[in-house]
């Protein structure tokens, strides 16, 4: 072949309409849309095969996007030299993204997140806080320390997790009124300006997907709070400019491969026109930032080191979907307090897709997938779709007040269930090839794996539900392993 030459030029190109009659022909007579269309939970039909004819009139063709990722693992603050020591100790085993989850809010004080800092070199690393409030403290306390070090405060990169809108949504209330979260959300806004690669709002996307909503429905309700967020602090007298520099996103990445990639791809296509419509000045400001998280919706205890290949697939789609930072959950965080061992494995499995498997290698490696940018697509459409029917509603707000985004939630949810319960949504382990010999995990801790919500507190809103695929069929196989013989039957068990 002459180097002129091109591969497979020797072939005669097929049509479109050639590969149709074959398919056709081996059909043998049987509709095409009832064999081979995905008609998928997101409501929208996913064709067998795509070309490049299918790609040539999408207009984010030429985006391009990055592939170097940071490896995050949270860190739960208890005592602050113990939680210092341990960041000190992993960001010397591959970590370049802290998140310290603060509970106490009281114990947020200079000499505390003083005491967490010290030796954490703040170019080396990127440092994020989820904190239980007081989150105005902590940025002025990170101010302080960075202006007694160094006089460029752009050296710290990371974020605070504020989130009053999601709070509400998952505890069912706030500890004060809505009008005053918001308010307290531009003064931070304010307070953080000076930290210009600091952010001051995490949306956490992953909350929806945790209840239970599909792909679509997390997207397009992460996406309504970001812009009652933006409108919001816009109309406090905040530029555009600033408010979207301060806002950044965590998703949770299920188990469908290739739509959690090209979800994260139609989540920044989408932000980019949103924060558009805000006429900032920089447009960079509309770049998304994203962190992904895997997903607990599917996570099981039965057979938990499945978990692991879970979680695998799960960091591969956020790191070929662009995202921007991943932390690999534990296998076993869903029914104990992780130890060292599964943390390891957790950063590990990480260091392996980039030292080993290069995936930081090249730049956006799902472009042009006839696929995958078929995919990103079909879910930005959908997504638009439910975000203007949001608007219509009134807003995030307004639409989590009348319950509409809680019972989206639910319907999908149940549906879900529904599907595991049939097995037309496979739970390896669970429902499907289950051990009727394993026992429990060690160290198994039950009240964490089904947490009960306390119902005397009274709500403004109904809360969204935290919930898990596998839940219902773990605690009949618990409490009655010869009914969760029966219900998931004996002969299939033996398949």
């Amino acid at each position: 072949m002459s180097e002129q030459e091109k591969l497979f030029q020797q072939f005669p190109p097929v049509s479109t309409q050639e590969w149709m009659e074959k398919i056709g022909s081996d059909l043998k007579g049987a509709d095409f849309n009832q064999k081979l269309i995905w008609k998928t939970n997101e409501g929208f039909d996913v064709k067998p095969f795509y070309r490049e004819e299918d790609i040539q009139n999408l207009p984010f063709i030429s985006a391009l996007s990055g592939n170097r990722w940071l490896i995050r693992q949270n860190i739960d603050v208890r005592d602050f030299g113990a939680a210092n020591k341990k960041a000190l100790d992993i960001l010397m085993k591959g970590v370049d993204s802290l998140g310290f989850i603060i509970n106490d809010p009281e114990s947020i004080n200079q000499k505390n997140i003083e005491t967490l800092l010290n030796g954490v070199y703040f170019e080396g690393a990127e440092i994020n806080f989820l904190p239980n409030g007081r989150a105005r403290e902590l940025i002025s306390i990170l101010i302080e320390k960075l202006k007694k070090n160094n006089p460029d405060l752009s050296v710290l990169r990371g974020s605070v997790e504020t989130d009053p809108l999601g709070r509400l949504m998952l505890n069912g209330n706030i500890c004060i009124p809505v009008e005053a979260g918001l308010e307290y959300l531009a003064s931070l806004v304010k307070e953080s300006e000076p930290l210009t690669n600091f952010r001051a709002i995490r949306i956490n996307g992953s909350n929806f997907s945790n209840a239970g909503a599909d792909t679509v429905k997390e997207l397009a309700f992460t996406l309504s709070m970001a812009n009652e967020y933006l409108a919001q602090l816009t109309e406090r007298g905040i530029s555009s400019d600033l408010a979207a520099s301060k806002i950044c996103f965590t998703f949770g990445i299920g188990s469908n491969y290739f739509f959690e990639i090209a979800k994260l791809r139609a989540a920044r296509l989408l932000w980019s026109g949103i924060v558009s419509k805000y006429e900032p000045n920089d447009r960079n400001v509309s770049m998304m930032n994203i962190h992904s998280v895997t997903g607990r919706w599917n996570k099981t205890l039965f057979d938990p080191h499945v978990n692991l290949l879970r979680t695998q697939t799960e960091a591969m789609s956020a790191i070929l979907g662009g995202t921007d930072s991943v932390t690999v959950e534990p296998f076993d965080i869903v029914f104990r307090e992780p130890d060292d061992f599964s943390e390891r494995i957790a950063r590990n499995q990480q260091l392996l897709l980039k030292e080993e498997a290069y995936f930081d290698k090249t730049a956006d490696p799902a472009g042009g997938s006839y696929y995958i940018e078929n995919l990103t697509s079909l879910i930005a459409e959908s997504v638009w779709k439910l975000f203007v029917s949001i608007e219509n509603n009134g807003g995030y707000v307004a639409s989590l007040k009348n319950g509409m985004i809680q019972n989206l939630v639910k319907d999908s949810m149940k549906k879900r269930k529904v599907d595991i319960a049939t097995k037309k949504e496979i739970l390896l382990g669970t429902n499907k090839y289950p051990d009727l010999n394993e026992k429990i995990f060690p160290n198994a801790d039950l009240t964490r794996l089904f947490p009960a919500r306390d119902k005397s507190i009274e709500n403004v809103v109904e809360p969204l539900n935290l919930t898990r695929g596998a839940e219902e069929l773990e605690k009949l196989r618990i409490s009655s392993p010869e009914a969760f013989k029966n219900e998931i039957g004996n002969k299939k068990v033996q398949e």
